[in-house]
């Protein structure tokens, strides 16, 4: 049996922790793609959406920053975790955070 994915409560996420975690241009990129699809993708999709190589144990570090800080949720289907943005819990805590600090990347 495999074991539960911790995520903070909507309450917990703090403004520190968001910027942090999307601090660093590969994570600030795997929330903007996850943010394009809102069913949620893998780490090995989102590996070739974004053209990346990265060892398993670095998208695992980029993705656990990313859920601790509340950004992204993740969830267990079988074998594999599928994550997304937490767009409405950030939304509703800190209006327009998320989608000032994506556009920020893209220009």
């Amino acid at each position: 049996m495999s074991r539960p994915v911790q995520h903070p409560a909507s309450d917990d996420i703090s403004i520190a922790a968001v910027l942090y975690a999307l601090s660093d241009p590969v994570r600030a990129a795997i929330v903007r793609e996850l943010a394009k699809t809102p069913h949620g993708m893998n780490c090995t999709e989102m590996n070739e959406r974004l053209g990346l190589e990265l060892a398993k144990s670095t998208c695992s570090q980029h993705y656990r920053i990313l859920r601790e800080a509340g950004v992204i949720f993740c969830e267990r289907k079988g074998v594999e975790l599928f994550s997304r943005v937490r767009t409405q819990d950030l939304t509703a805590k800190f209006p327009g955070l998320l989608r000032a600090i994506l556009n920020g990347y893209e220009q």
